[in-house]
This record gives structure tokens, sequence and C-alpha cells, in this order.
């Protein structure tokens, strides 16, 4: 299925501002960690012999009969990367199987990843931002820098159409979100907004590693949304008719069946105990950890993020 450019219409009307500071290389809408004489006031510095007088504060030496120069915020464009899970686990669930209807069908997992991407995309063209492309399963898929031309942006639309082609392979497929963040975090050299789209089911035994990961990129002082992208009804609450199953992995192929009502306490807990060290994490390294339900949709769940982030930044 082609990427609905209807639906990421309305999104590309809002604005977004990144947090912190970011390096840029045109003017823009974000703070730049450099200072010049722009709009918004930062700070005074002692005045230099020699230098013009043009922005120095006579109020200010009138109260303290000393030099003072103002310095304000330069605003740079935001270089933006956006890292799209492409495992196995991402196709769930899997509608080529299921029974076709009248009404339009919700979107599953990457497709939701897919056209929140498409609408980031959009949305930074419109404020002439840089924006890069990362795919990754077991290992990272496309690694395509942070540029603003349309070329580059046709092209970073183009990827993600890929992912929803019919002959996509959805098996065998497993998550290593590790190695893409990694990635990211050696070759974004300047200071970047990373949006990280995934279901976060990298193995339970790397999940210090997926930690370590994230805080390699906050350490590298970049700004990371983090969309969790899951299907709250069956996969965290397990909410299915009271008969058995068989469960299959859809990264590894492996089969269990089951009574839900057997299992689904126990499982909604360790979900939930995912889920909390999850964002106990996120919080500790400052990261916006969103929960994407797909059955909500992306368009309300971006708008949400997107006006609550207006407001604080």
């Amino acid at each position: 299925m082609p990427i609905e450019q209807k639906q990421i219409q309305a999104l590309s009307a809002l604005e977004f501002k990144a947090r912190q500071v970011v390096e840029g290389f045109l003017a823009g809408l974000h703070k730049s960690p450099f200072h010049g004489f722009s709009v918004e006031f930062a700070e005074h510095r002692a005045y230099n012999q020699g230098e013009s007088t043009r922005h120095i504060d006579w109020k200010l030496y009138a109260r303290t009969d000393k030099l003072f120069v103002k310095r304000y915020e330069e605003e740079t464009n935001l270089r933006c990367q956006l890292v799209v899970d492409a495992s196995s686990s991402m196709y769930y669930p899997d509608f080529a199987k299921a029974p076709s209807g009248s009404s339009p069908r919700p979107l599953n997992k990457v497709e939701f990843a897919v056209h929140a991407g498409a609408a980031f995309i959009q949305l930074l063209r419109k404020q002439r931002d840089a924006i890069g492309l990362t795919t990754f399963s077991d290992k990272v898929l496309v690694a395509e820098d942070a540029r603003s031309n349309a070329v580059h942006l046709r092209h970073l639309m183009q990827h993600l159409e890929a992912l929803l082609a019919t002959d996509a392979p959805t098996r065998g497929r497993t998550t290593s979100v590790v190695e893409a963040l990694h990635d990211i975090a050696q070759r974004a050299h300047r200071r970047s907004l990373v949006v990280i789209l995934s279901d976060m089911l990298d193995s339970a035994d790397r999940e210090d590693e997926v930690f370590d990961a994230l805080q390699h990129l906050r350490f590298n002082k970049h700004d990371i949304i983090l969309f969790h992208v899951v299907d709250r009804k069956h996969e965290l609450e397990l909410d299915l008719p009271d008969r058995p199953y068989t469960f299959v992995d859809l990264e590894s192929g492996e089969q269990v069946k089951a009574h839900p009502a057997e299992v689904r306490d126990a499982y909604k807990e360790a979900m939930a105990e995912r889920w909390h060290r999850l964002k106990l994490k996120c919080g500790q390294y400052r990261i916006d950890l969103v929960e994407a339900d797909i059955n909500a949709g992306f368009e309300p769940i971006l708008l949400e993020f997107l006006t609550k982030r207006a407001r604080l930044y």
C-alpha cells in the first residue's frame, strides 16, 4: 500500500521546535549553541576595546559605569534522524491473512511507523529542516544522512514506501535497536533530533544494552523522541476471546499453544514491568517517550504530541 498523502497533510501545517539547542547550517526556527546578534537576548559580555560600539548596552553602562555588549541567541535549522524499526514483529497484525471487509482496516505497526515518519518529513520539510533516515531489523538496512533538498526527501519517501511493499519480508528479521542507535551516535556529529519508531521488542537479555545505546545518544547531546509502537489491545492486554490459541513469534517462528485466560495475568504483569523500566530510563535520560497505540491512529497521537510540545517549548 502507498503512503496516504491526505492523512499527513493536516499535520504538516503544524510547527515543530527542538527542545534543546541544535547545530544546523541555515537560518531557521531552532536555537543554536552559537551566539550572534539576532532577536532573543542571551547574556552580556565585557566590551573589548576596538570592536564596534553598536551592541553596547548603554543603560547598563549608566548604572555600572562599565561597558558590556549584548549577546543574542542565533536561530538555526534542525537536523532530524528518523529511525524506523523494520523487524518482523513490526508487521503485526498480518492483515494479509485476515478476511477482507468493506470498512477500511486499521494500520499495522510498520504502516503506523511509516505514516508517522512521512508526517515528520513533510512537517520538517516546510521548515527547511534537514532529515535523514535509518531503518533496521537485526542490522542497519538503510542509513541516509540528514539533508534538506527535494530529491533527498523524495528518496526518503521511497525508502519508507518500500517497507509497505506487499512482498516485504515479514519473517526471520529479529529486532536489534542497539546497533542502529550506536550507528547513529557515531554518524551524527552535530546535535540533532532523533525520532525512534519501534516496538522495542529487542531480546530481553539485551535490555541493558538498549538503555546504554539510548544513553550514548543523550551523551552526544541529541534530543530523542521514542514512539513505542504497540497494539495495546492484543500485545499489552492480551484481549482475546477465551479459547485456545497457537501464538507464533513473528521473528523466530517459535510457536506456543496456550489459553489466554491461563497466562493473561502473568503476561500483563511482565509487559507492565517492561514498560515501567523503559519509562524510568527515558525519564532519567530526558527522552520523550510516547506510547503509540496503533488502534488510536497515527494522526491523533502525533497531533496530541506536537501540540503538547509546542506549549512546553
